[in-house]
C-alpha cells in the first residue's frame, strides 16, 4: 500500500478555521487595496510588475519545468509523485523570490535614485505609506504568479496518479467519481488523486510566507542599496536561513566549540528560520501538514515581515 492510499485513508481534518482566517486576509487585503492611500500604491506596484517581460518569462520557464518534470523519471521507487511535488513547490518558490526581488529593485531602488519617489512623497503620501504599499503590491504580484502555476501543477499531480498507476501495471484510478450530496448524484475527482492534490497546499501556503518574509527583507534592502546588491544579499539570507537548523545542532554535536556554537545561534536568532516553511520531511512520510502549523508559522513569517519594514521605514 503507497502513501497515496494511506493519505487518502486519513481522516479528514478540520480546515474550518485555517477557511475563515484565510477568507479574513483576503477581505483585509481588497480592504487596504481599495480604502487606504498606501493601497493605491500597492496596485500601480502590482500593474507594473504584472505588465514587466520577468512575469511571462517566469510563467512560461516554470510551466515547461512542472510539464517536464511529469514525464520525467525519478528513479525513486514508484515515488515520483512526491518528487513532482517537491519540485513543483520549489519552482514556485524561487519563480516567487525572483519576481519579488526584481520588483522592489525596480519599484523601489530605481524610483528612489531617479527621484520618482520623491514626486511621491511630495504629494499626501508618507514614508510609511509608500513603502508599505510597495510591499503589498508585491506580494499581490507573486499571488497572481502562484495562482495560475498552483493550478497547472495540481492538474499534472492530478494527472500523474494514473500515469505512474499505468507505468507500474496497477489498477488506474479514474479521474472522477460519483458522490451523492443532500440526495444529488454528483461527478468529484476520485478520492486518491484528490488527496495527492490537496498534499501540496500547506506547502504553496508556506512558501508563499518565505517569499513574504524575503519580500520584506527586499524591500528594507532596496531602500539603501541598489538590485544587484539586494539580489546577493536576499540569495544569501534565503540559502544561510534555510540551512540555520543544521548550523546550530552541527555546532553543538559535532564541531562542540562555544564561539562556533555561539555565532550559530546568533546567525540563527538574526536571520530568518526559513526551514520552518519547507513540508519535504511531511511528503516524504506521505502526510499532511495540521492547521495550527500554518497558524504558527504565519504568526512567525508576520511578525518577521514587520520588524523588517519598520526597519525599512
Amino acid at each position: 500500500m503507497n502513501s497515496l492510499t494511506l493519505l487518502a485513508q486519513q481522516t479528514p481534518q478540520n480546515w474550518t478555521f485555517a477557511w475563515i482566517v484565510a477568507l479574513g486576509l483576503f477581505i483585509a487585503l481588497i480592504a487596504f487595496s481599495y480604502g487606504t492611500r498606501a493601497g493605491i500604491i500597492a496596485r500601480a506596484t502590482t500593474k507594473a510588475a504584472v505588465r514587466q517581460p520577468l512575469f511571462f518569462l517566469l510563467l512560461l520557464i516554470c510551466s515547461t519545468i512542472l510539464l517536464v518534470n511529469v514525464f520525467m523519471p525519478f528513479f525513486t521507487l514508484k515515488e515520483d509523485i512526491r518528487e513532482l511535488k517537491n519540485c513543483g513547490l520549489a519552482t514556485l518558490l524561487v519563480s516567487g523570490l525572483l519576481l519579488a526581488v526584481w520588483t522592489a529593485g525596480n519599484s523601489i531602488s530605481n524610483e528612489i535614485e531617479g527621484k520618482t519617489a520623491m514626486t511621491l512623497l511630495s504629494k499626501p503620501i508618507n514614508r510609511r505609506q509608500f513603502i508599505v504599499g510597495k510591499y503589498i503590491g508585491i506580494l499581490q504580484a507573486v499571488l497572481w504568479l502562484f495562482l495560475p502555476l498552483v493550478l497547472l501543477l495540481s492538474f499534472f499531480i492530478f494527472y500523474k496518479v494514473g500515469y505512474d498507476q499505468r507505468e507500474t501495471s496497477a489498477e488506474i484510478s479514474p479521474w472522477f467519481e460519483r458522490v451523492k450530496v443532500m440526495g444529488m448524484s454528483l461527478q468529484w475527482p476520485h478520492h486518491v488523486r484528490l488527496a495527492a492534490v490537496s498534499q501540496i497546499i500547506p506547502g504553496v501556503v508556506l512558501s508563499f510566507f518565505q517569499v513574504a518574509v524575503l519580500s520584506a527583507i527586499s524591500v528594507a534592502v532596496a531602500t539603501r542599496l541598489p538590485m544587484v546588491v539586494n539580489l546577493v544579499t536576499c540569495f544569501d539570507i534565503f540559502v544561510v536561513g534555510n540551512l540555520t537548523p543544521l548550523m546550530v545542532s552541527q555546532g553543538e554535536k559535532v564541531i562542540q566549540s562555544e564561539f562556533v556554537i555561539f555565532v550559530a545561534r546568533l546567525i540563527a536568532t538574526a536571520l530568518p528560520s526559513l526551514e520552518s516553511f519547507n513540508i519535504y520531511a511531511a511528503l516524504a512520510r506521505g502526510g499532511t501538514v495540521p492547521p495550527a502549523y500554518l497558524g504558527y508559522c504565519l504568526v512567525y513569517g508576520a511578525a518577521y515581515a514587520a520588524a523588517t519594514i519598520l526597519l525599512a521605514f
